[in-house]
C-alpha cells in the first residue's frame, strides 16, 4: 500500500470518532430544522457528512465525475440509528478503497467535468484528500455551527468546546 494512502487512512481512524461525536449529537427531533432556506437541514446535513467518505471511495473507482448528468439531492437520515449506521459503512469503504491504493492507482488521473469542460483533474489520492477529507472537515464544522444554533452542547472537535473540556 502506498505510504500517503497508509497516513489517509490512518487521518480518516483518528477523524472518525471526532465527527461521530458530532454525528450522535443531532437531536432526532431536530432533522429537519434548517438555519436558512438555503442550507440543508441538519437531517440532509448530517446524512451527507456520514455518507462522504463512502461516497468518494466510489469515485474513486470511476475515472471521474460529469457533474452535467449528476443531480445533487440531499436526502434526510432515516434517524439516529440509521444516520450511524451509513457512518459505520461509509468509514469501512473509504478504508477499504485506501487499501488497494498502490502507486500506480493512486497517481491515476481523476477528472471532473461538466460535460466537454474539464472542471478539475487531479490523481486519485488527491481525490480522497480534497473531496473526501477537506470536503467532510467543512461540513462537519457547519453541522457543529447547526448544534450550537439549536443549544445542543458541542462535542470536542480540536481541543475544547465551550461545553466540554478535555483538560478538566
Amino acid at each position: 500500500m502506498l505510504p500517503s494512502a497508509q497516513s489517509l487512512i490512518a487521518e480518516l481512524d483518528r477523524e472518525a470518532p471526532i465527527t461521530r461525536r458530532v454525528l450522535e449529537r443531532v437531536p432526532a427531533d431536530r432533522f429537519d430544522w434548517q438555519p436558512h432556506p438555503k442550507s440543508l437541514t441538519a437531517g440532509q446535513l448530517a446524512q451527507h457528512i456520514a455518507a462522504t467518505p463512502g461516497n468518494v471511495a466510489r469515485l474513486l473507482n470511476a475515472d471521474g465525475l460529469d457533474l452535467s448528468t449528476r443531480r445533487f439531492e440531499y436526502p434526510p437520515s432515516e434517524g439516529p440509528a440509521a444516520l450511524l449506521a451509513t457512518f459505520d459503512a461509509s468509514i469501512a469503504a473509504a478504508r477499504e478503497a485506501l487499501r488497494g491504493f498502490d502507486d500506480a492507482r493512486a497517481s491515476e488521473p481523476w477528472r471532473m467535468t461538466l460535460g466537454d469542460r474539464e472542471v478539475v483533474a487531479m490523481p486519485r489520492i488527491n481525490v480522497m484528500r480534497t473531496i473526501g477529507l477537506n470536503h467532510w472537515y467543512h461540513h462537519r464544522g457547519e453541522l457543529v455551527v447547526y448544534l450550537r444554533l439549536l443549544d445542543v452542547p458541542v462535542p470536542i472537535v480540536y481541543g475544547r468546546s465551550a461545553d466540554e473540556s478535555p483538560f478538566s
